[in-house]
């Protein structure tokens, strides 16, 4: 009959001595590999992060080369990971507005779109085909049958009743 094995290996005691042992070593494989002193470290600490997560599973006798296993298939992992990132290109400008400036453009068109609702239809309709269209009066009177002159009027007053509701409480003029 033979011995039987215990179930479970004895476990790692010492790691701060297995670190003190191994750690040179497994850095410097690491670092080869590649090339980043700060990536060794990485892959170093992790895999003494796992040795020690498996220590009733590891043997002494063969720590060593389990712990450059670990760096080896670690690093393998970052090449793979590295390869699906692509990098910016740096001259392509984003020329989107920033989210500061979107939510006060936002809130600025709720403003207009309000003082807008506030103008009667026929103003309304005159200062947003010629802002938004850019049609010429002529053509603004014709569609809204008035003259000329008063198409003028009206897109005028309508400017100037939009300005006024979208001033600042605080910069508004007041009566004397």
């Amino acid at each position: 009959m033979t011995p039987s094995r215990p179930e479970v290996a004895t476990p790692l005691v010492d790691l701060a001595r297995l670190y003190r042992d191994q750690a040179p070593d497994v850095h410097r494989f690491a670092l080869y590999l590649s090339g980043d002193p700060s990536l060794a470290d990485d892959l170093v600490s992790e895999a003494f992060v796992r040795v020690w997560t498996a220590r009733e599973r590891v043997e002494l006798t063969t720590v060593r080369g389990y712990l450059f296993t670990i760096v080896r298939n670690l690093f393998l992992q970052h090449l793979r990971h590295e390869r699906r990132r692509t990098p910016l290109d740096e001259g392509i400008a984003d020329d989107q507005p920033d989210p500061e400036v979107r939510a006060s453009d936002q809130r600025r068109l709720r403003l207009v779109l309000a003082a807008l609702g506030t103008l009667p239809e026929i103003d309304r309709a005159a200062v947003l085909m010629r802002a938004d269209g850019g049609l010429p009066y002529e053509e603004i009177a014709a569609a809204l049958r008035i003259s000329v002159v008063a198409a003028k009027v009206k897109v005028h007053r309508a400017r100037l009743k939009l300005a006024e509701a979208l001033q600042p409480a605080g910069s508004k003029e007041r009566d004397p």
